[in-house]
């Protein structure tokens, strides 16, 4: 994950809760039905629990209310002791996608929200095939995030954005590596993993992999 990703993060740690929340009309969309994305995501894991990207500990509070043991990794520092302190009982590791150890933890899913378009198609493949290494047989990974069903797709929505003049939002969808379904559908089975995809709002898809 470039370094540019993270230093974004201490610029949006103080806005991020009134972003998620829906009160930035630019992202509203992006956000909507924030809270029930994070309890599919939580609600769709089992066991102990990976969790990438913590932010301020949003999808965390909704995986230890489901009773999962919870290990984040989180590689902004800010947001990392902000998740430490909201939840003091629960290890959050300084890491990132591809950048991480556990330290002998042992973990039955991966999650994460908001987090999987910072790699490239090229680095998905790579993690993907490291997190199938790391799981138990049936393992599974839950991501919610921005994707499209195609590259059409992806070209009209940046189109209406900035029609509606929300040149942010454009910008992001041009600048980050939002993919397709079927090219991570290539990249989950290529990893060993058998995949779903279920849209839950105009920008967030959810991704239900288990490993076979």
């Amino acid at each position: 994950m470039g370094r540019e990703f993270v230093d974004i993060f201490d610029e949006w740690i103080d806005s991020y809760e009134t972003s998620v929340a829906g009160e930035e009309p630019e992202y509203r969309d992006v956000f909507e039905g924030y809270g029930d994305i994070l309890l599919q995501v939580a609600t769709s894991a089992y066991g102990a629990v990976l969790e990438f990207g913590t932010g301020t500990g949003n999808l965390t509070e909704k995986l230890l209310e489901q009773g999962h043991d919870v290990t984040g990794i989180e590689p902004n520092n800010k947001m990392r002791q902000m998740t430490a302190n909201r939840f003091p009982s629960i290890k959050v590791i300084d890491g990132d996608l591809l950048d991480f150890e556990l330290d002998g933890v042992q973990i039955d899913s991966i999650v994460s929200t908001y987090v999987f378009h910072h790699l490239t198609d090229k680095e998905k493949g790579v993690a993907l095939k490291r997190y199938a290494g790391i799981l138990p047989a049936h393992g599974k990974i839950i991501f919610a995030d921005t994707l499209f069903a195609t590259e059409e797709a992806k070209r009209a929505q940046i189109k209406k954005e900035r029609a509606r003049g929300y040149h942010n939002v454009a910008d992001d969808l041009e600048r980050e590596y939002y993919t397709t379904v079927s090219a991570l559908m290539n990249l989950f089975i290529k990893a060993g993993f058998e995949v779903t995809f279920k849209q839950l709002n105009d920008y967030v898809w959810l991704m239900d992999a288990t490993k076979q």
